[in-house]
């Protein structure tokens, strides 16, 4: 893909269920944006010379290459343009990979299309919002116990439930236990978004908690 932007107010959607497609392009357009669609990821790979939209919506199930296949050959290819990875799994190892291979936010499904929109605009606004300041980081953490602390650095680290479980000595019911308090702690609507927010944070303070 040529690293040219076609202009702030265009989207490209890529997901193989039509009326999800149907859906987001109804809601951003809607908000004023441009929505192309794509079923598959080797479309969106074909439009290589055409210029780049504001950001892609990107299905993580996908015929062909998947989401976090096509996420890498945008990256390796040198396309900065923003990447939302959108999935109905929002396991702990999926959101950490999709956000180490490149993608700016993980979009767990059924999604509201309000939080969506607010998303997309934090992103293409530059909302530094979305990146909690030091003096934010602090007080999160000090939230959580001793053990919610490890729990979370595991979880980042990309460890499911059965994992840590494991690894700390504790049983799975626990494991669960502490998540979901991690998870109202953090202020966060479930696992993929508490991956996330961690992962915004400070990598020393995470060590830190270990």
């Amino acid at each position: 893909m040529s690293d040219v932007y076609e202009g702030r107010r265009q989207i490209y959607v890529v997901d193989d269920d039509p009326i999800v497609r149907e859906v987001l392009s109804i809601i951003l357009r809607k908000e004023g944006y441009d929505v192309i669609c794509f079923a598959d990821g080797a479309a969106l790979l074909a439009a290589g010379n055409k210029k780049l939209p504001a950001c892609i919506l990107l299905d993580i199930d996908i015929p062909g290459p998947s989401g976090i296949e096509v996420l890498k050959k945008l990256r390796a290819s040198k396309c900065t343009v923003p990447v939302f990875i959108i999935s109905g799994k929002g396991d702990i190892p999926t959101a950490v990979e999709a956000i180490n291979c490149g993608a700016v936010d993980f979009i767990e499904k059924p999604f509201r299309g309000s939080d969506v929109v607010a998303r997309l605009r934090a992103e293409l606004a530059g909302d530094p919002s979305r990146q909690p300041a030091a003096s934010d980081i602090c007080p999160t953490f000090e939230c959580l116990t001793v053990r919610e602390n490890e729990v979370l650095k595991l979880c980042v680290e990309g460890a499911s439930s059965k994992e840590i479980s494991a690894k700390l000595n504790i049983s799975f019911r626990t494991v669960e236990d502490h998540r979901s308090n991690i998870i109202r702690k953090l202020g966060v609507r479930n696992t993929a978004e508490m991956v996330l927010k961690a992962m915004s944070m400070a990598p020393a303070r995470m060590s830190a908690a270990s």
